[in-house]
C-alpha cells in the first residue's frame, strides 16, 4: 500500500520522531479503548484483541495520514466502538445459545490487585465503577447492541452525539433519542444500588462466617428476603441454570456450594468489578469468583462465575 512506501521513503530523522508519538498518543488513550470495549463486551479477551486491532489501524494509517487526524483521540475512540459494536452484534447472537445465564467475565478492580485491568488510571476507576458493576453490565446486556454503544459513549464516556453518530450510522437527533431511551430502562432497572464502602466489606465478612458454619439466622441478616443468585458456568461447570431468587433457596445453594468447594481451596477477599467480592482458587487456578451486590444494608444480589473460560486471566492475580 501506498503508506508504507512512504514509510521507507521518509527521512530516517523524522520516521522514529513519528513512531515514538504515534505510539504514545495511542498508549496514552490505551485504557480508555480498553474501558469501552469491556463495557461494550462484558469480555476482557475480546476487550483486548478490540484494542490490538485499533492500534493496527491506527499504526497502518502511516505518518502523513496521521498528521491529518485533528484528533487522535476521537478518531482511536471511533475505530473502537466500531470494531466492538461489530463483535457485539456477532457475540448476541451466539449468547442465544449459552447454557446457562450469561455474565461478564470479572476482572479484579482493588489496588492490590496490581491492577485496574480495565479502567487504568485510579481516578478514572473511581468515576467509572458503577459502570464495571456486574449489575450495570448485566443490565447493559439487555439493551440491543445499538442502545448499548450510544448510551455507554454518551452516558459513561460522555462522547458528544455528533462523534456517537458516525459510529452506529445514526443521525444526531436519533443518537439523542435512543440514549434518552436507554437511560431511563437502565435507571428503572438499577435503581438506587450505592453502599458505604466499610458497611459492603462487613456484610461480606459476615455472610463468609455465616457460610463457614452454616447458620442460617446469621445469613438472615445479610441476605435480602429477595436477594437473587446468578450463576455462570457455561458448558462445563454445573452451576444453576436460572436465576435463584429469594432468602430460603438462595441460602441452600450458598450452603451447597460451600460443601463442594475442595479442602483446599483458597480463599482471597479482592475488589471484582468495582464491587466487594471473592476469589476461590486452588493450585494456582480460579475455580471461582463472586461479587456481591449490597442494597438497603443487605446482600441483594450475587454474581457468581465458575465458567473457566471467564477465569484463565485472573489466575496469575488471585493465586496464593
Amino acid at each position: 500500500m501506498s503508506d508504507h512506501g512512504q514509510n521507507f521513503d521518509t527521512r530516517e530523522t523524522s520516521e522514529p520522531v513519528d513512531h515514538v508519538d504515534h505510539t504514545v498518543a495511542f498508549e496514552a488513550q490505551r485504557a480508555r479503548l480498553r474501558a469501552v470495549a469491556y463495557r461494550m463486551l462484558g469480555s476482557v479477551a475480546d476487550a483486548d484483541d478490540i484494542v490490538q486491532d485499533a492500534w493496527l489501524r491506527w499504526d497502518r494509517l502511516g505518518a502523513h495520514a496521521r498528521r491529518d487526524v485533528a484528533n487522535p483521540a476521537a478518531w482511536l475512540t471511533t475505530v473502537t466502538s466500531r470494531l466492538a459494536l461489530d463483535v457485539l452484534k456477532s457475540a448476541r447472537r451466539q449468547r442465544e445459545t449459552y447454557v446457562g445465564p450469561w455474565l461478564p467475565e470479572p476482572v479484579l478492580t482493588d489496588a492490590d490487585a496490581g491492577a485496574d485491568a480495565i479502567a487504568g488510571d485510579p481516578a478514572v476507576a473511581a468515576e467509572l465503577a458503577d459502570s464495571l458493576t456486574f449489575g450495570f453490565l448485566t443490565v447493559l446486556d439487555r439493551l440491543g447492541p445499538v442502545e448499548r454503544a450510544v448510551f455507554l459513549l454518551a452516558d459513561v464516556f460522555g462522547e458528544p452525539y455528533a462523534a456517537i453518530a458516525p459510529v452506529v450510522d445514526r443521525s444526531e437527533e436519533a443518537c439523542r433519542q435512543i440514549a434518552s431511551r436507554a437511560r431511563r430502562r437502565v435507571r428503572e432497572e438499577r435503581g438506587d444500588r450505592h453502599a458505604p464502602v466499610g458497611r459492603r466489606d462487613d456484610l461480606v465478612y459476615a455472610f463468609l462466617a455465616a457460610c463457614a458454619v452454616g447458620d442460617i439466622d446469621d445469613l438472615r441478616q445479610v441476605l435480602a428476603d429477595d436477594v437473587v443468585l446468578v450463576s455462570d458456568g457455561g458448558r462445563e461447570v454445573h452451576a444453576a441454570r436460572r436465576p435463584v431468587v429469594g432468602f430460603h433457596r438462595v441460602s441452600r445453594l450458598v450452603a451447597s456450594l460451600a460443601k463442594r468447594l475442595p479442602a483446599d481451596a483458597h480463599l482471597e477477599l479482592h475488589e471484582v468489578n468495582a464491587a466487594p467480592g471473592l476469589v476461590f482458587s486452588r493450585h494456582g487456578v480460579v475455580l471461582l469468583v463472586m461479587a456481591f451486590e449490597v442494597r438497603d444494608d443487605r446482600i441483594a444480589a450475587i454474581h457468581s462465575v465458575l465458567n473457566p473460560a471467564k477465569l484463565g486471566h485472573i489466575a496469575a492475580a488471585s493465586a496464593p
